[in-house]
């Protein structure tokens, strides 16, 4: 891996560490989305599993919890990060969490011994990683003969996004994602990364199968879209969320801010 390349990507996530928590437990939509990717993984049978981009813990410990027989391990790329989640891990004397600092490429450094019947990563962890079909590779080697990988993405086309900014004349913002590297979504710092489109992801993972993929905030308003999300109220997020549900069920599904994809190793899918 390129040492300058997760330096920037390190840098950034350790600035912002201290204020992540904060930000997501201020933000419904965030943790709806977050849920929603949680149910994904409950749905598969693993007596292991890893994170990938664990951030301050929060899912590593709640797979902790609800799976207190499974041995739940984490790698991210930010020592500030992993410091936070290892003392949530400690505070809440847990033995069954073990939190790394790497990345996806240091995986069979770090973890040498164990197949993983899952893998997951949520929020776009890997869209900071320097070579995506590289990353690919290694998560599969990591895998189990039938492992799982459940993975989210920052998308590359989403079009609520573009239409939200372009109607508010910032046309910079409207089109940063098409360009072949992203700031990511600080006005004020600059995160290394790469946005994909379906089936660019599909192609890098090309020697598994594919289970299932959907989109996110199709036609409801991104997280970040603070003043919006307000505005329409937990009513008016319920009901554009079930018409999220229906556009799932057609091409528009990749179009969202987030898109999850499952993957599966050999012949017979679960």
């Amino acid at each position: 891996m390129s040492n300058d390349f997760y330096k920037q990507v390190e840098l950034y996530y350790n600035t912002d560490a201290k204020d992540f928590d904060l930000r997501y437990w201020q933000n419904p939509v965030l943790q709806r989305i977050r849920q929603d990717f949680r149910e994904e993984v409950k749905r598969w049978k693993f007596s292991n599993v890893l994170e990938v981009g664990f951030g301050t813990g929060i899912d590593l410990i709640h797979f902790a919890k609800t799976h207190p027989n499974t041995q739940i391990f984490g790698i991210d790329i930010s020592v500030e990060m992993q410091g936070i989640a290892q003392k949530r891990i400690d505070d809440e004397g847990l033995k069954n969490v073990t939190a790394f600092k790497g990345s996806v490429e240091d995986i069979d450094v770090l973890i040498p011994d164990i197949k993983f019947d899952l893998v997951y990563v949520f929020f776009g962890a890997l869209n900071t990683v320097e070579d995506l079909q590289l990353a690919a590779q290694n998560l599969q080697n990591s895998l189990a003969p039938d492992g799982v990988l459940v993975l989210s993405f920052v998308n590359k086309y989403y079009l609520m996004g573009i239409f939200i900014e372009l109607l508010k004349l910032h046309f910079r913002s409207a089109f940063a994602r098409l360009k072949p590297e992203w700031g990511g979504y600080s006005p004020t710092k600059y995160l290394p990364s790469k946005c994909y489109t379906p089936a660019q992801i599909k192609s890098a993972f090309s020697s598994m199968n594919l289970v299932r993929n959907r989109g996110y905030s199709i036609l409801h308003p991104a997280w970040y879209y603070i003043r919006i999300n307000k505005y329409l109220g937990n009513k008016g997020r319920r009901m554009l969320w079930k018409i999220d549900t229906i556009f799932n069920k057609s091409f528009l599904w990749k179009y969202g801010e987030y898109s999850l994809f499952v993957f599966q190793n050999g012949n017979n899918i679960s």
